[in-house]
């Protein structure tokens, strides 16, 4: 009889998970001093010629935060620019606050709205609404955010200042999340430490690597590329437009950049733990491109990186224990490091495993409910798999 060496079993597993975190944190150590932060002195001031920018608002259903969103883009300390406000086929009061906004002495020579009531075959309801404001803008740059992101006055400038400096074709600046909730807190830890694991913002400036970036929030990118990367109309399909901007924009060789920008903009990605959960359910699986082994893996190698060093940590005996413990140290490092750029304590460490959970679950719900539909609902639309599948970048 062959008995297992659970030992063995627990050095090769323990040095792996080691391996990994280690080199992760002392990647993430070196590169993240790269990512500039535009909300620094050096970057307040005005650019040499201001170039036109048009800022796109799509809004589906978004009357709870539309007219504190299009309030602070009519504040801005910039002067040449259009806000153009898109109500999506909105089945609440999203329309008419465009509306009464659009009526308000600051916003007659600024802000235009578009009202949109039938979605195209062959289209996402969001990808159509930025595609349709697009061919209304004027600017030479366009600026694509969300209806429930807060604008600091000085953000477009500073955002412009630095790319021009930086020769930049899309720059990409990182919001500041608003979390009210312990549940919040250790779910957007959680997402902002896979995030550090699965991308690395340091090396979306490379050329020479694959990397790349995309923020809802802000995607700023010059006109000419925008047009040149074939538009919105190449990411008609895309669940997931806004990594998928980042991802064409990069692949045809354009200057790409992402920055911090502190509290340049912020918003509330979600209410709560299971908040997240949901917000992030219509995205997992599409991440996973629709296919069901990688989604699987995925999972796996999820639970198996982020639960494996704390349960395995208190059953191996030992020395055996020693790479766990390398493991949970690196995880902690990055946790360090993410509470001296977000209001997220180091302590929420503990809540790892728990948060780590929650993704698992997330992705394996994503999934089964995507299957099981054969498709997905996304603000009241439904869009299916086979039509998803084929749109995808």
């Amino acid at each position: 009889m062959i008995h297992f060496n659970w030992a063995i079993f627990h050095w090769i597993a323990g040095s792996i998970l080691a391996l990994v975190w280690f080199s992760r944190l002392l990647d993430a150590a070196l590169g993240m001093r790269k990512v500039a932060d535009i909300s620094r002195p050096e970057w307040n001031r005005k650019p040499a010629s201001p170039p036109r920018v048009s800022i796109i608002v799509p809004a589906r259903n978004e009357d709870a935060h539309i007219a504190s969103t299009l309030s602070t883009l009519l504040k801005l300390d910039y002067d040449n620019y259009e806000v153009i406000a898109v109500n999506d086929r909105s089945t609440d009061r999203t329309g008419e606050v465009i509306n009464q906004i659009a009526l308000t002495p600051e916003a007659r020579e600024r802000l235009k709205n578009i009202h949109i009531t039938e979605l195209p075959s062959g289209w996402l309801g969001k990808a159509h609404a930025m595609w349709t404001a697009a061919n209304q803008a004027n600017g030479d740059w366009l600026l694509f955010t969300d209806a429930d992101v807060l604008f600091r006055p000085d953000v477009l400038t500073r955002a412009l200042v630095y790319a021009e400096a930086e020769s930049a074709d899309h720059l990409v600046l990182f919001p500041r999340m608003i979390m009210k909730s312990p549940g919040e807190r250790m779910m957007i830890a959680f997402f902002q430490t896979l995030f550090v694991f699965g991308h690395r913002p340091w090396k979306v400036a490379d050329p020479k690597t694959k990397d790349h970036m995309g923020v809802g929030a802000f995607n700023l990118i010059r006109r000419r590329v925008y047009d040149a990367v074939g538009s919105y109309q190449a990411l008609r399909f895309e669940v997931v437009d806004d990594m998928k901007l980042g991802k064409i924009v990069k692949n045809s060789g354009y200057a790409q950049r992402n920055v911090y920008g502190a509290d340049l903009i912020s918003l509330r990605w979600a209410h709560g733990a299971m908040g997240m959960v949901n917000n992030l359910t219509k995205n997992s699986f599409a991440i996973m491109s629709f296919q069901l082994w990688r989604a699987l893996l995925s999972a796996f190698a999820l639970a198996f990186l982020n639960l494996m060093p704390f349960v395995a940590i208190w059953i191996a005996h030992g020395w055996a224990r020693l790479p766990y413990a390398v493991a949970l140290a690196s995880i902690f490092g990055i946790y360090v490091g993410m509470s001296w750029e977000s209001d997220i304590p180091a302590y929420y460490f503990v809540l790892h495993p728990i948060g780590a959970a929650l993704f698992v679950y997330t992705m394996l719900r994503s999934m089964a409910l995507t299957l099981a539909q054969g498709g997905v609902v996304w603000r009241g639309t439904f869009y299916s798999l086979e039509e998803l599948r084929k749109g995808m970048v």
